[in-house]
């Protein structure tokens, strides 16, 4: 079996999981965070929607060289724009899993944060790692923003307390 059929049901699970929470997002809550230290609402929206795209720089590219002071992050305006940022970039993301091949996985990739390189692994390890993982990471946080604010939070990997099923 190839690799990017093995990784595609898991990827389709999680973009679909992922999208769920994200339609839950409150609008009258964007600017809304739990502690002085954490991220608005509006902003782990923006986070997680924009991570799907991570797929896609990975796929396309052997490195990234991220300069935070260059990095305009997304920051969730409403519950449309957020959902529409991530539909196109988890369907971009999707197309390029799905175009490569055994060999191109296979590929060292690097993380570099102004020249520095962090970290070089097989794309696989990227995609599943530091897209993948960190998009979960991520949307579990957004599960506890929806629940400090009296959402109801969506069942992910089962029933949650307010959708038993």
């Amino acid at each position: 079996m190839k690799i990017s059929d093995a990784l595609l049901p898991e990827f389709d699970q999680e973009m679909a999981n992922t999208r769920i929470t994200l339609d839950r997002i409150p609008e009258d809550k964007l600017a809304w965070k739990p502690h002085e230290k954490s991220m608005t609402l509006g902003q782990l929206a923006g986070h997680v929607a924009e991570l799907a795209g991570f797929g896609t720089m990975i796929m396309k590219s052997d490195s990234i060289n991220f300069n935070p002071n260059e990095f305009q992050p997304l920051v969730a305006t409403s519950r449309q724009q957020v959902l529409a940022a991530f539909d196109e970039q988890s369907a971009a993301a999707r197309a390029a899993i799905v175009r490569a091949s055994d060999e191109h996985w296979s590929q060292p990739w690097s993380l570099q944060i102004q020249g520095k390189t962090l970290f070089t692994m097989p794309r696989v390890a990227v995609v599943r790692g530091m897209m993948l993982n960190h998009m979960i990471h991520h949307r579990a946080q957004l599960g506890v923003y929806l629940r400090l604010n009296d959402v109801p939070v969506p069942a992910i990997y089962g029933p949650s307390a307010d959708e038993n099923q």
